[in-house]
């Protein structure tokens, strides 16, 4: 896996998926990132890829080093906020959810 820079997160970021839904979005810190050696901030990447990738509800994936933070947008799907968060945390206890409404954290029966 290779790591790369592009351009800014609003040139880059899907609004809708592929049927003209609104895709949701949340943001993850994860303090210290930058200063990782390449070898534990791989492992990191890695984790995350292992724990996104299982879900068919996330359709993009932003890591951006330098700010520490993770951006990810997803389909609409109540909990999945909440569910996907959690799951990052339960593997890399540092990480924290950052601003998310209230609603979004919400499983809806």
């Amino acid at each position: 896996m290779r790591l790369l820079r592009n351009k800014p997160l609003h040139e880059r970021v899907p609004t809708h998926d592929e049927e003209g839904n609104v895709l949701g979005d949340f943001m993850m810190l994860f303090p210290g990132l930058r200063d990782m050696t390449e070898a534990n901030l791989l492992k990191k990447v890695d984790i995350l890829s292992e724990i996104l990738g299982q879900y068919k509800e996330v359709v993009f994936v932003d890591l951006n080093v330098p700010l520490n933070l993770l951006w990810v947008s997803i389909k609409h799907k109540p909990g999945l906020v909440l569910e996907l968060s959690t799951y990052v945390k339960t593997r890399i206890p540092e990480a924290k959810l950052v601003g998310v409404p209230p609603e979004a954290l919400v499983q809806k029966k």
